[in-house]
């Protein structure tokens, strides 16, 4: 073991006790669940399950509603296994539980401390183990390797940034990779790094370009259709702070009336984003209090979760957020998920931060199904001409529609080359 890990599995160990505190503190800022504070250290709310259980984790949002598509197969196709999912927000964990599919489990993923780490183990006692994108946990992987337990690294993305960091620990790098079985980089470049830093890459796969429409609920929709009315609808979707505002005003200088949705990423800055629209002369309403939608409203803020798939589909324009930061002399976010206005036929305009996104949006752009404008103020232009030719509205649509099916097949990829790491289901070993 290089001196590195050495290092951190001994302060991890130090540190460990002290972790009940941390998320305990953490817990009253809103930043973990407190009534589920035991899954974070290992010790499960839920008991396992008879048979067999295949462990998937994704950190936030967009990874572990990237393992869906996935999940939803291993359901159609292995019965036998049950899917269990972890992640590490509160967003995520409310999402998939809406999302889920019958027969797979949501938990906390454990913190990587040695106890922690043996606890969640001991517990599910996963036949495999599945991480995607970056999740490259030392405790945790290190003691899945203990036990022989095979681990997957699918949709593996490392940012330059990242790679130099772990350059600086190559033995580390190259000792944590080795623990994985299979690795399946995102594109090539983090292929490549991935390389460098001694890993074997298997080939790739991106899990974000599957998956189907985001749900809706058909009452909610035609409630909020009739309330709209005859004004067009621009859905700014997965929006940052400082997103809002400038998306407003670039709406507000349309030539027509227009009725904005914000969807914030973080539903819990509503009263922030209302708070600032009000100094700018605007009267929102907030989905979560119960305010209504109706012909005076111009700015409707969606603050609820589950319900992208709602506003998506009321949608005559969608502006994707994360994407405007840099723009706006904000951090950069990396932008969100344009597949998900794609998949709905949805003309679709973003920022040009989209370091987290750049193939997606590169075939989006290709098939010319996605626009990127270089900063809010030009989103005006760009949403009038959508506007006011519906033709060129439906095709642009319709290009980010067939983009994102086409590249929708990479769960099939995955999940043979997934199958040898897991047992052969019980018919097919009866028969061996």
């Amino acid at each position: 073991m290089s001196l590195a890990l050495g290092l951190y599995r001994a302060v991890t160990r130090l540190l460990e006790p002290l972790a009940p505190r941390l998320l305990n503190a953490r817990a009253r800022q809103g930043k973990e669940d407190a009534s589920r504070i035991g899954e974070r250290l290992g010790q499960p709310s839920l008991p396992r399950p008879p048979g067999e259980v295949i462990w998937l984790h994704g950190v936030s949002v967009g990874e572990s509603l990237s393992l869906l598509p996935l999940v939803e197969r291993l359901r159609r196709d292995r019965p036998d296994l049950t899917p269990l999912v972890t992640s590490g927000t509160r967003t995520s964990a409310a999402l998939l539980a809406r999302r889920l599919p019958p027969g797979a489990l949501h938990q906390y993923a454990p913190v990587d401390g040695p106890r922690a780490v043996a606890a969640f183990l001991d517990h599910w006692q996963p036949v495999a183990g599945v991480l995607v994108e970056s999740e490259l946990w030392p405790n945790l992987i290190l003691e899945a390797e203990a036990r022989d337990l095979p681990l997957a690294l699918i949709s593996a993305r490392i940012t330059p940034k990242s790679a130099r960091g772990w350059s600086r620990a190559p033995g580390a790098a190259r000792r944590l990779l080795a623990a994985f079985r299979l690795i399946l980089a995102q594109e090539p470049a983090s292929a490549a790094r991935l390389q460098a830093l001694g890993g074997r890459v298997d080939g790739l796969a991106n899990l974000k370009l599957a998956g189907e429409a985001p749900p809706h609920d058909a009452a909610a929709f035609t409630a909020l259709s009739a309330a709209v009315g005859d004004r067009p609808v621009v859905v700014a979707a997965s929006t940052h702070p400082g997103e809002e505002a400038a998306i407003a005003q670039a709406v507000a200088r349309l030539s027509r009336p227009v009725c904005l949705i914000l969807v914030p990423r973080h539903p819990e800055r509503a009263l922030d984003i209302s708070s600032e629209l009000a100094r700018d002369g605007r009267r929102p309403a907030l989905r979560s209090r119960g305010q209504m939608l109706d012909a005076r409203t111009d700015i409707y803020v969606a603050d609820t979760l589950g319900e992208m798939g709602l506003f998506l589909r009321l949608a005559d324009v969608v502006v994707m957020g994360g994407g405007f930061g840099p723009a706006l002399g904000l951090a950069p976010v990396g932008g969100h998920n344009p597949l998900e206005p794609a998949r709905l036929s949805k003309p679709t305009l973003t920022g040009p931060d989209l370091s987290n996104w750049e193939g997606v949006a590169a075939l989006l752009v290709e098939a010319g199904g996605l626009q990127v404008v270089a900063r809010p103020e030009a989103l005006t232009p760009a949403v009038a001409r959508l506007l006011d030719d519906p033709d060129a509205a439906r095709a642009m649509g319709e290009a980010a529609r067939r983009a994102a099916a086409e590249a929708g097949s990479v769960v099939d990829g995955v999940f043979a080359a997934l199958t040898p790491l897991v047992p052969a289901a019980p018919a097919r070993r009866a028969r061996q």
